[in-house]
This record gives C-alpha cells, sequence and structure tokens, in this order.
C-alpha cells in the first residue's frame, strides 16, 4: 500500500472518530458540573487517545508518568515536533487544558470541541494576549487542572529545539505551581509540518520528567527555570538520539 493510500485511510478514520465523538462530547459537557469541565476535557483526550491507536505505523512508548496526582495541577510543557505530538500526549491519563492558537479554535468541528473542553485559546494579534492567557490558566489551575504549554511555540522545522518562550514559566511561578516536564521524540518522522501524509515512525518515545517546584521562586528567577526546563529536555533527547546536546539544539550555530 502506497503512503498516500495509507494516509488517506487513516484520514478516514479520524473522520469517523471525530464525527462520532461530536456529539458524545457535547452531551457530556451539558452534564459536567466541574467547573474545570473536567469530564468533558477528558472525553476529547481520549479522542487523541484513539486518534494515535488508528496508524499501524505508531509504536509508542510512554515512561516516568507513574507518580502524578491526577488533579494536583501542573504547569505541563513539552518540546513540540509534529502534529502528531497532541494525540500522542493525549494517552496520558489525565486532563489538561491546552493553551493553543486562536486559528485552531475557528477551525470547524474541532475547534468547536476545544471550546466545549474547554482549552485556552491565545489571540497572537491581541496585545493583551499573554493577559487573556494567564487569565484562563489561573482559573484552571485554581481549579485542581493541568494546564498545558509548548514552550517553542511553534512546531521545530528540522527537530531539534527551538527556543523557550518564558510565559509558562512566568505563569507557575506567579501561582507557585509546579513545572512537569515532558519531552517527546519520534513524531517528526510521522506528521511533519505543511505535509498531511503520515510518515514511518520506527519507535515514538514520550517522558515525564521529575516534577520542579517553583516555592520560594520570584521574576528573577523566571529566565533560570526556563533555561533548567530546556537544558533537561535537550539532555534526554540527545540520550535518545545518541547525539551531543549542541547537536540538537537550534540555538547553537554551525
Amino acid at each position: 500500500m502506497s503512503s498516500t493510500v495509507k494516509s488517506l485511510a487513516i484520514w478516514f478514520g479520524v473522520v469517523i472518530l471525530i464525527l462520532i465523538w461530536l456529539p458524545m462530547l457535547a452531551v457530556v459537557r451539558l452534564f459536567d458540573r466541574d467547573p474545570a469541565r473536567y469530564r468533558t476535557g477528558k472525553l476529547f483526550r481520549n479522542l487523541g487517545k484513539y486518534i494515535s491507536k488508528i496508524n499501524p505505523n505508531w509504536q509508542i512508548t510512554i515512561t516516568g508518568y507513574e507518580d502524578i496526582d491526577d488533579r494536583r495541577p501542573y504547569v505541563m510543557v513539552c518540546n513540540h515536533l509534529s502534529q502528531a505530538d497532541i494525540p500522542l500526549i493525549s494517552n496520558l491519563p489525565w486532563e489538561m487544558k491546552w493553551v493553543a492558537k486562536k486559528e485552531l479554535f475557528d477551525t470547524p468541528v474541532v475547534g468547536w470541541m476545544m471550546k466545549l473542553a474547554g482549552d485556552i485559546s491565545v489571540d497572537r494579534k491581541a496585545p493583551d494576549r499573554r493577559v487573556q492567557t494567564y487569565q484562563q490558566a489561573r482559573y484552571y489551575l485554581g481549579h485542581n487542572c493541568s494546564v498545558m504549554f509548548f514552550p517553542e511555540g511553534t512546531r521545530s522545522r528540522n527537530g531539534n529545539l527551538n527556543r523557550f518562550k518564558a510565559g509558562a514559566f512566568d505563569l507557575a511561578i506567579r501561582e507557585e505551581i509546579p513545572i512537569l516536564p515532558m519531552v517527546i521524540d519520534g513524531t517528526q518522522n510521522t506528521l511533519p509540518k505543511r505535509s498531511w501524509k503520515f510518515g514511518v515512525a520506527k519507535h515514538i518515545k514520550l517522558k515525564i520528567l521529575d516534577p520542579i517546584s517553583t516555592e520560594g521562586m520570584d521574576k528573577s528567577d523566571i529566565r533560570k527555570l526556563t533555561n533548567q526546563v530546556r537544558q533537561e529536555i535537550l539532555d534526554q533527547l540527545s540520550q535518545w538520539r545518541d547525539q551531543k546536546p549542541e547537536k540538537i539544539d537550534n540555538l547553537i550555530k554551525d
């Protein structure tokens, strides 16, 4: 079977799952009285989980998450390699509100589900976008629900690690919420940026690193915390790929 035919078949399965999930999500949302829309959000993440399972090329290994309390809030951060990252991370057994660009929320069906689940919309053109994002994230953290950031802001074009924006770390310090770093690798070969075709992925890995407390930190510690988390993610990628960190660091020019 050619890659085009296989990709079309997978996308057909994805569409069917989405059409099944939308009315289910609407019904659950109608009866979800949790202020964090926890049940609705968790059902939405299950959609991503099932989407990740219909691709025969995806061999997924997830490690390091056993001791996480489902209703203790974290500011979660992860590197970002492709569109496949979201369904892969949705295999985790927790609810987390995703911080995503406004354009995704404007997409028919998928955008509707993101709104039902209570995900956090970021209007990149709004001058007060950071304030709006913080307000929404603070609300969920205050109701015992984690929030999820891709601190690179966009998918990596070459699979290496980009610069981290400080917003997630600023939020964690302000709210005295632990950072939960995650590392993903292998998805860059599954659904690259600006491509709809699924590639072959020999092994996709997701690892949950140890939480990092922000207790006692203040604004002066934001950059240090950002660099610390980025370095931990870089070191894990280096270990997996058997390459020196500087070879996969987009901030280091050859």
